[in-house]
């Protein structure tokens, strides 16, 4: 098309102007009321087009996030779970702790000295503290109240150390005698409006109750805390001497700090997180939401008797552990939900989240194409009126057009319209594609107008795949993912105690990897009756491929520690195994050690990696390295031309009874704060000797505390991994 002047050679102005030549006054009046009504139709086609296109991407876009919420909610809620089912565990950890030293105490009082705890100061309000308190008409001066106080102020230590490890906001022990010992930050909350110290009738409370009623440890239901009226779970464990209840030790989880995790659970709005217990109550969830507020067991409700059907059947199903994905309508609003168990207390885990939530992207892209196709709308309308006005000035100059002119000239414009219209009227569902023609190809406006649908219908096709595709693979890589670590999670050894028919000796290993797999392993296994084999190794690098590397190297260290009881030669064959075709330059060090179980010793080699830690004699120490380069470093050839000092060569010593060991990779130790400050070997010298006791159950989760008191809000760089034994000899 040409424009010359102000008209456009060509174009429906040019068409119309030899109309306007050739017709009459009738004619020209007839045409303009044809061309008109064809307008009229093609403003309803391009509206109708635009509401069905919309329909489609709607529809589309639904389906998609709709299958992308079920998996996203239903692995993200198998994550939470497994956090705060980890939280009941630790809990439960910290009372059986409390309650085996207590056991202890009460079995042979006579080998501990008499120690004196204060009774509650306000002073101390905000401040841990552990204190003393009896329950109502109990008196110091009574000689078993008396002896059962001084025998308790043997667990001071270890209350300080349970509180500090983070998982109870207080523990405490009874005595049935109504001697009471407590630690907790809340001094100033135990004493009555006018000062005097309020008493503690821990004997008729629910935990102490509970805990005697079931005989072994209990967790109870919601319950508002004697003292401050705080809602509160309490987990607690009765403590048997000759058969008679000596004492009852428990451990608080306030709903207050549950609550708040819960939140930081679920910061995106509209997602919610609740727990609900064995009896259908609501143990903590967000304060706003009424349906699953947080309640005390008198006033609590089971939401397995609520008046929404499909909330009370979903929650019944959860706690019996058979609940998916589900769409479920309550409290006026729908809610993709889904459940996990929490193992360790017998309740589970609900996640929410509201659809008008998940249907939110679908409505911001809807709102998008309205935009678009609006401002479309809005030029071509502006475009038809000016060229309507364009024809109206024509017609009434072109008086004497000629009637068959304006026929043959109108069905020009008016064919190629009516097929664009067909065309249109045959888009929907998956086939969106507006395809040119010939007859589209006019040389003017009408062929803009294809053009513009053409490109347009190709455009939102192009999106949509794209984020189909973007989605899915999104999903694959995180499925993948998460098979990995779970694979790797179950080919270490994970149950403990691993032997528990062999009395000999105490052991527990650990591995937290860096990112969702990690390159560091350990191992141990029998070697006959007689020989354990200890495994401690970490390759270079982290993620899948290290993952890999490292599922090769451990199971070649056991088939060969299997057939031999000399570490430095397993060493020295397994290198041989992955030099072979090592295009990668990966590496691995390796402590391996093999116990001799009956006379105590142990003997070791090292591949290059961190020094074996000893506890002898009431202390830790370091041992000097055995010496040997880290695994598929170098060829068996390389080795043979190396100074013996370079070899793999092993080295020995003899655990007694009560002795112990402890071995780590260098994640440990290469644990970094916000200043980029090692932990050290200074420190993991000093956290060892200040740990609790050597025993591995104890020591380990000690260890771990000190380097994540350390390392605070950094985030962790390397693997870390841990193992410890102590030997007990016959």
């Amino acid at each position: 098309m040409k424009k010359v002047m102000n008209l456009v050679l060509g174009g429906l102005q040019h068409k119309i102007f030899n109309l306007a030549l050739v017709t009459v006054l009738m004619v020209v009046a007839v045409y303009t009321a044809v061309a008109v009504y064809q307008a009229s139709s093609l403003r309803a086609l391009v509206t109708e087009t635009s509401g069905k296109q919309a329909e489609s991407i709607e529809t589309i876009s639904s389906q998609t996030m709709d299958a992308v919420a079920s998996e996203s909610l239903g692995r993200t809620t198998a994550l939470e779970a497994v956090i705060a089912d980890g939280a009941f565990r630790a809990t439960a950890k910290d009372v059986t702790i409390l309650a085996d030293y207590t056991e202890k105490l009460f079995s042979a009082p006579q080998d501990y000295p008499a120690r004196s705890v204060a009774p509650p100061d306000a002073a101390k309000d905000g401040t841990p503290s552990v204190q003393l308190m009896l329950d109502e008409g109990v008196s110091l001066r009574d000689p078993q109240v008396a002896a059962d106080a001084a025998l308790l102020g043997n667990l001071t230590d270890m209350l300080y150390t349970l509180f500090a490890g983070g998982s109870s906001t207080s523990c405490y022990v009874a005595t049935p005698s109504g001697a009471f010992i407590i630690v907790d930050e809340d001094a100033g909350a135990k004493f009555d409006a006018s000062g005097e110290l309020l008493p503690m009738p821990a004997r008729s409370r629910y935990w102490y109750t509970g805990a005697v009623a079931a005989g072994g440890l209990c967790f109870s239901d919601v319950q508002q805390d004697v003292l401050d009226g705080t809602l509160c779970v309490t987990c607690s464990c009765p403590v048997y001497v000759n058969g008679e209840l000596a004492a009852v030790a428990a451990a608080d989880l306030y709903l207050d700090k549950m609550t708040e995790t819960a939140a930081r659970m679920t910061a995106n709005e509209g997602e919610f997180l609740c727990v609900v217990n064995q009896n259908g109550h609501v143990v903590f969830a967000p304060e706003t939401q009424d349906i699953f507020r947080v309640r005390d067991i008198d006033s609590a409700d089971d939401l397995r008797a609520s008046p929404e059907i499909e909330l009370a059947q979903f929650v019944a199903d959860a706690l019996r552990g058979e609940t998916d994905v589900r769409l479920v309508h309550a409290g006026g609003a729908a809610y993709y939900m889904a459940s996990a168990p929490l193992d360790a207390v017998g309740w589970a885990i609900l996640s929410f989240i509201e659809q008008d939530t998940v249907m939110q992207p679908t409505a911001m892209m809807q709102e998008q194409y309205d935009a678009i196709n609006d401002a479309a709308l809005a030029s071509y309308y502006q475009s038809a009126s000016e060229s309507l006005r364009t024809i109206v000035v024509l017609v009434l100059a072109a008086m004497l057009l000629a009637l068959a002119a304006a026929l043959v000239l109108g069905r020009r414009i008016v064919k190629p319209l009516n097929t664009m219209t067909k065309r249109i009227a045959e888009l929907g569902g998956k086939n969106l594609q507006f395809m040119m023609e010939d007859t589209y190809k006019t040389g003017d406006e009408i062929e803009v107008l294809a053009e513009s649908f053409a490109k347009l219908s190709g455009a939102t096709i192009r999106y949509m795949d794209e984020v189909t595709r973007v989605t899915a693979e999104k999903e694959r890589i995180g499925t993948e993912l998460s098979m990995a670590a779970n694979i790797q999670t179950h080919m270490l050894p994970n149950i403990f105690p691993p032997f528990p028919e062999r009395t000999e000796f105490d052991l527990l290993a650990s591995m937290h990897p860096a990112k969702e797999v990690g390159g560091d392993f350990y191992d141990f296994f029998m070697v006959g009756e007689d020989h354990l084999a200890l495994v401690v190794a970490d390759v270079s690098g982290k993620g899948v491929p290290a993952a890999l590397f490292s599922m090769i190297a451990k199971t070649l260290l056991k088939t060969q520690a299997q057939k031999r009881l000399d570490p430095a030669r397993v060493l020295e064959e397994v290198n041989a195994s992955l030099s072979e075709n090592n295009e990668e330059d990966m590496f691995v060090t390796v402590w391996l050690g093999v116990l001799q179980i009956s006379t105590g010793e142990l003997t070791y080699a090292d591949a290059g990696h961190e020094k074996l830690l000893l506890y002898q004699d009431g202390a830790w120490r370091f041992l000097p390295k055995a010496g040997g380069p880290a695994l598929a470093m170098f060829t068996p050839e390389d080795l043979q031309d190396m100074d013996e000092k370079y070899r793999f060569r092993n080295q020995t010593i003899r655990l007694r009874a009560g002795d112990a060991v402890f071995q780590y990779t260098d994640g440990v130790t290469e644990a970094t704060d916000a200043n980029n400050e090692l932990f050290g070997d200074g420190r993991l010298l000093d956290a060892m000797n200040a740990a609790p006791s050597a025993q591995p159950e104890e020591l380990l989760p000690y260890v771990r505390v000190k380097i994540d008191e350390f390392v605070k809000d950094a985030a962790q760089f390397d693997d870390i991994t841990m193992l410890g034994l102590q030997y007990k000899g016959k």
